[in-house]
């Protein structure tokens, strides 16, 4: 079993997350910025880069740690484990409601990936399963944050 580090970004403002999905690949569930670590990359630094290269935004705030995840994934060549460690980071304002943007440099090396990215309103119950691998499991916590409980 291979094990990949990964980093990701929870982004907010006030009440709202960002979200992405794949328009090209409907079967993706909802997912947040963030991504497999280069070698030798620290988390943060990780958390940092994915996000921008699934935005195309600076994040220019404190990054703090919400949770860190195991996350056992299958795929085609077996089975892998995700460690994943999970960032939490604040915006002032929204300057978009939604907008596209294309992952130039995907980790398995293939073609550009489209996002489309948007809010999703915590105070909204939302179906796990709209969530793609295990994405949701954040949001309890993420929901007590922006609450200030």
């Amino acid at each position: 079993m291979r094990v990949l580090h990964k980093a990701y970004v929870y982004l907010t403002c006030g009440r709202k997350l960002l979200v992405f999905s794949q328009p090209d690949q409907p079967d993706v569930g909802l997912q947040v910025p963030g991504g497999t670590l280069d070698p030798g990359e620290s988390h943060l630094i990780g958390a940092r880069r994915e996000f921008h290269e699934e935005t195309g935004l600076v994040l220019d705030g404190a990054l703090d740690h919400l949770a860190d995840q195991d996350h056992l994934f299958d795929n085609g060549r077996g089975r892998d484990l995700h460690r994943r460690r999970h960032f939490h980071a604040r915006l002032a304002r929204i300057g978009r409601d939604e907008w596209e943007h294309f992952e130039m440099t995907p980790n398995d090396g293939g073609e550009p990936i489209r996002f489309r990215l948007f809010w999703l309103d915590l105070d909204e119950e939302v179906d796990p399963a709209a969530f793609y691998e295990g994405f949701d499991a954040q949001l309890p916590l993420l929901r007590q944050r922006v609450t200030g409980g």
